[in-house]
Order: C-alpha cells, then sequence, then structure tokens
C-alpha cells in the first residue's frame, strides 16, 4: 500500500494551534535557533568529572543517601525504600523489546553536578549554559514561556516562572523544592496516579527519583504562554529520573512542554522518568514532549492522567533517538464528559526499536477519546504500535476512535501495530483504523520533475505525513520537530 500524504503541507502563522490557551509567539520570520541545530548539538558531552568515583548500582545505602542529601520527610524516605524492596521483586517485561541487555549495575542513579539552582541564567555555570544556550532554551524563554526549569543530570539548575503567573497563584517549582515547601500538596498526589506497584520501571522510579517539575494552576487561571522542562543527561551511563507532577485545578488551563536529550557515548543510559498529571473539572491540559535521546539510552519512561468530569488531557509527542523506547501515554477518564486526545509521532532508524502508543480508560459515561499514532521505520529501524482501549460497562455513550498510519521507507524496515481493545457495553461508537505503505512514487516523481533532488523530496513528503501532529506545537517547537526528523532522514536515499 502507498500513503498518499500531502507534499507540501508546511507550519506557518496561521496553522491551528492549542485550543483554549494562546501559543508562543512568532517570529517575523520563521527562522529560529532550533533550524540551526545539528546531531553534534545533542551527541556532544561536557566533562563529567563529578561522577568520577561515584559507585555505580542500586543499593538501599544509595536510597538512603538521595533522601539524605535532599533533606527529605520521614514518609517520603518510606516510600523510597518501599519502592526499593518491589523493584527488586518487579520481573522485567516479557513482551515488547528485549531488555535483557540492560545492565542496571552499570548504571550511575544519582550524580550532582555541583551548581546551585538559579533563576538567572547567568548565574548557571558557563559549561552548562553553553549547552543550553546551543539547544535555544533561553531564547526560547525570553520568545514565548510563561515559565522555564532546566535540569543536568539528576538536579535542577535553572527555574523561574514569570511574575505575572506567580501573582496568579501558579506554582511552578521543582519536585525537590516542592517537597520542602509543599510538603501537604505534594503528599497528596505523589505517586498516586502511578503507583510504584504498577511495573518494575515505576518501582525503580519511586526508589530514585530526582528532580523533575512541580506545576499547580489554581481555579480558574488560563496561563496563556507555554512553560517548559528540558532535561539533560551528560555523563556516561547516566541514569535520569525527573518526576513531573501536574495538578490543574478547576476551569484553568496549561501547556506544559518538555525537552530531553543525551550525548552518545557507545555505552548504557537510562531514562525512566514519570508523569503524573491530575485535570480537575472542567481543566484543559496539553502535555508535549520532544524526545530526542542517543541510541545509547533506554528510554522507558511512565505518563499518566486522571481526567475529571468536563476535563481535557491533550497529549502531543515526539520519540526518536533513544535505542530502545518503551512509552504509552495513559487517559483515565473519570468523570463525566471527559475527553482526551493522543497526538504522537515515533521515528525509528538503523538500531531503533520504537515501542510506543497509547492507553485510554474510559470510566464514566458521555467521554470521548481520539488517539492519532504516525510511525516512520528506516534503515532497519522497528516501531511499534502498542495501545489499549478499555470502555466501562457502566461507561454508556462514548466516542472513541484510533487511528495508527505507518510509513516505511526501505525493505529492510519494520512496523507492528499491536492494539488491545475491550468494550464491555453496546451503546458506544467506536472505530479503529490502522495503514502501512511505502512513500507515494507518484510525489516523488512529482517533486524530482520540478528540480528537487531525491533526498529532498522524501524529507518534503515525510513532512507531510507527520503535519498533523507537529502542527500542534507552538511554531518554534514545530521548527525544532522538523529539523531532528531532517536529521534523522540524512542518507535516506538507497
Amino acid at each position: 500500500m502507498t500513503l498518499q500524504v500531502p507534499i507540501f503541507a508546511g507550519l506557518n502563522q496561521s496553522s491551528p494551534r492549542m485550543r483554549g490557551a494562546t501559543p508562543g509567539k512568532p517570529f517575523d520570520n520563521e527562522e529560529h535557533i532550533f533550524s540551526a541545530l545539528d546531531r553534534d548539538v545533542f551527541d556532544s558531552a561536557n566533562p563529567a568529572p563529578y561522577v568520577e568515583g561515584i559507585a555505580r548500582g542500586l543499593t538501599e545505602n544509595l536510597v538512603r543517601q538521595i533522601s539524605a542529601d535532599k533533606g527529605e520527610p520521614e514518609w517520603m524516605l518510606a516510600h523510597r525504600l518501599e519502592s526499593f524492596r518491589i523493584f527488586q521483586e518487579k520481573s522485567l517485561p516479557t513482551w515488547g523489546p528485549d531488555l535483557s541487555r540492560l545492565d542496571f549495575d552499570n548504571i550511575i542513579y544519582y550524580a550532582k553536578h555541583g551548581a546551585e539552582e538559579t533563576d538567572n541564567w547567568e548565574e548557571v555555570p558557563e559549561e552548562i549554559r553553553r549547552v543550553y544556550d546551543r539547544l535555544g532554551i533561553p531564547e526560547a524563554e525570553r520568545r514565548m514561556l510563561a515559565g522555564v526549569g532546566a535540569q543536568y543530570e539528576s538536579e535542577i539548575i535553572y527555574h523561574r516562572l514569570k511574575e505575572q503567573w506567580k501573582k496568579q497563584g501558579v506554582i511552578f517549582l521543582d519536585m525537590d523544592n516542592a517537597v520542602q515547601q509543599y510538603p501537604d500538596l505534594v503528599r497528596q498526589y505523589f505517586m498516586q496516579c502511578v503507583p510504584h506497584t504498577d511495573h518494575k520501571f515505576a518501582a525503580l522510579h519511586g526508589a530514585v527519583w530526582s528532580g523533575g517539575t512541580f506545576l499547580c494552576v489554581p481555579a480558574g487561571v488560563e496561563v496563556q504562554d507555554p512553560l517548559q522542562a528540558y532535561f539533560r543527561m551528560n555523563a556516561k551511563n547516566m541514569g535520569q529520573f525527573e518526576h513531573t507532577l501536574i495538578v490543574v485545578e478547576e476551569g484553568a488551563k496549561v501547556h506544559y512542554i518538555e525537552g530531553c536529550s543525551a550525548p552518545k557515548y557507545g555505552s548504557q543510559g537510562l531514562h525512566a522518568g514519570l508523569v503524573e498529571i491530575f485535570v480537575k473539572p472542567g481543566a484543559f491540559v496539553r502535555y508535549s514532549s520532544v524526545e530526542n535521546w542517543s541510541r545509547d539510552t533506554y528510554n522507558l519512561n511512565t505518563k499518566r492522567a486522571i481526567v475529571e468530569r468536563d476535563g481535557t488531557m491533550e497529549w502531543v509527542g515526539g520519540n526518536m533517538g533513544s535505542g530502545t523506547t518503551m512509552l504509552y501515554p495513559c487517559s483515565m477518564l473519570v468523570g463525566e464528559g471527559a475527553r482526551c486526545d493522543h497526538m504522537a509521532i515515533a521515528f525509528a532508524n538503523e538500531g531503533q526499536w520504537q515501542d510506543t502508543g497509547a492507553k485510554v480508560f474510559h470510566m464514566a459515561p458521555h467521554t470521548s477519546s481520539k488517539v492519532v499514532s504516525k510511525s516512520i521505520s528506516k534503515g532497519g529501524g522497528h516501531s511499534v504500535y502498542r495501545g489499549t482501549l478499555k470502555i466501562a460497562p457502566h461507561a454508556h455513550d462514548c466516542i472513541a476512535n484510533v487511528e495508527c498510519d505507518a510509513l516505511l521507507l526501505d525493505e529492510r524496515s519494520r512496523t507492528d501495530t499491536i492494539p488491545d481493545i475491550q468494550v464491555r457495553n453496546n451503546d458506544v461508537t467506536f472505530a479503529h483504523e490502522a495503514r502501512v505503505g511505502k512513500l507515494s512514487q507518484e510525489a516523488l516523481f512529482y517533486l524530482e520533475s520540478r528540480g528537487i533532488a531525491e533526498e529532498e523530496a522524501k524529507a518534503m513528503i515525510v513532512n507531510g505525513f507527520i503535519e498533523p501532529i507537529v502542527r500542534l506545537l507552538p511554531l518554534e517547537y514545530a521548527v525544532e520537530m522538523n529539523r531532528l526528523i531532517e536529521l534523522e532522514m540524512e542518507g535516506s536515499v538507497g
């Protein structure tokens, strides 16, 4: 089958944007620091003398050390120790990509660079600031963000929220500070959406989590510009376990963006972050992420949202870079009238297994969901859509739609669609569609007949294929996503 996709679909200032919130303000032209990104920006590492002599592997003493270093309350230490016990008991998943070569004993679970957290970029150590400058984070903050957090290894090194949102009661902190400043609020929600008993990597996260974001938006407040956190691993064999906890109260609206990357070393790194989102009645949340870990990294992330009455949860994601990914954002529609959209792109290149998808649980009447997943496989890469959709017996009058499109760029690559659909009542409207195909030879011929080189023509068609999802990002991040796809497409001819 040949997928017919728009050839010239592109981003412009009239592209549809986030419903219910104001997107980032575009530049006078679309030239931006993101368009200058190249592979070296992501793959280059700074010296890491701070990890010299650090013991590798996970022990109870390390768990206690992390908690002591952060001055945590007793309940958090108890949670860490219980999570560590569960981690030791749980087995690796036996489905999906092979994780048997992941060497837990060779991972650095906690490393501090030594930089103090600040709200002034000029106070960030120069060698770290240079990394974020090249990634365009300070520039993006100045142009279009309501607030920014930046994590380097295990700790936040920069965090700032614009004053106008502080005055409206928005709380935007790193998780370590949130535990100290709002212990009761954090305890109320921490790992309640994703319990540490869920699976082995949730338990691992509960034991060694460090850094991350705590975001609470008061009732009725609409944060008009996005907030962002960027997570960077730098040292060889590093593990990163940031915790993102978002609570959006009744009638509030917010758009939160996460980005992440790690250099290439030729030996294993591990990312097992965790995202918990609580969408209160009538609230709106969009969570966007651009995950671009190196081929060395196992990206074993867990993301879940609980959506109450008339709430809306939107997931927009791009997954590329990591050698092995297992990521299935989940929406639990627990309130009548709740809805969710899952929009995702996965790119599997040589040596990559992108095992991604979505989970939706309709647990109340009159709920609705839409899942659109697009994958691209190249150079022998393996893309998998693994989805779960469950509609409870009492969840009548629900609407659910799942659409999976896969694009194969050569004969060596592979794609699979593995849906798990359980509908427990008859009063629902449900549709599932899956398509797989190759590039349109007619479109290639048309572009090449206009003097466009084959490789560039392929990239244009791929950009048209992913455009319905990329267009949901603010302009600056859409440029970044397109540039990352271009980097993956280099050398695609033949």
